[in-house]
């Protein structure tokens, strides 16, 4: 109730504005105050000034706001210490679609299980030792890799 008084006040104060504005010849001024000074009567007739107050006032709305308050709270501790571990949620999901994806190579014909019949999580995590390349073919890659794109680069007449 006292809402309701208090939004009808302000709009008859808002109406009273827009109508001395509209006095002083300045129109577009005074049809914007008086826009403006009817939204608290229309809320008031519409009921969301007494929705507003019914939920401000209960105390199961404000335990309702303090377990989304400790759901967020929660939310951001596990993420913190997430980011502390230093995996993300990307390299965790990337991890989980290589060990599906390991057993077997695209163009293998038959499994690749690693060298001594090892297979798991450790086998897994283990990189394989690869052999060095000779001094030749290190001083070719890098202008291989030139290559192709100067290959491009002409296709295009650049």
């Amino acid at each position: 109730m006292l809402a309701e008084t208090i939004c009808s006040a302000a709009s008859a104060a808002g109406l009273g504005i827009a109508a001395v504005t509209a006095y002083r010849k300045r129109f577009l001024t005074a049809t914007r105050i008086a826009a403006h000074s009817l939204v608290p009567v229309g809320l008031v007739l519409t009921g969301v000034v007494e929705w507003v107050a019914g939920i401000a006032f209960k105390p199961s709305v404000w335990l309702g706001f303090g377990v989304l308050g400790l759901s967020w709270l929660l939310f951001m501790t596990t993420r913190a210490v997430e980011r502390r571990s230093g995996t993300t949620r990307a390299e965790r999901k990337a991890a989980r679609a290589a060990g599906r994806n390991e057993a077997v190579a695209p163009a293998a014909s038959a499994p690749s299980l690693g060298a001594g019949g090892t297979a798991g999580p450790a086998a897994a995590a283990k990189p394989q030792a690869q052999p060095k390349p000779k001094k030749k073919q290190e001083a070719a890659a890098p202008g291989d890799d030139f290559s192709d794109i100067e290959a491009i680069l002409k296709k295009h007449g650049i």
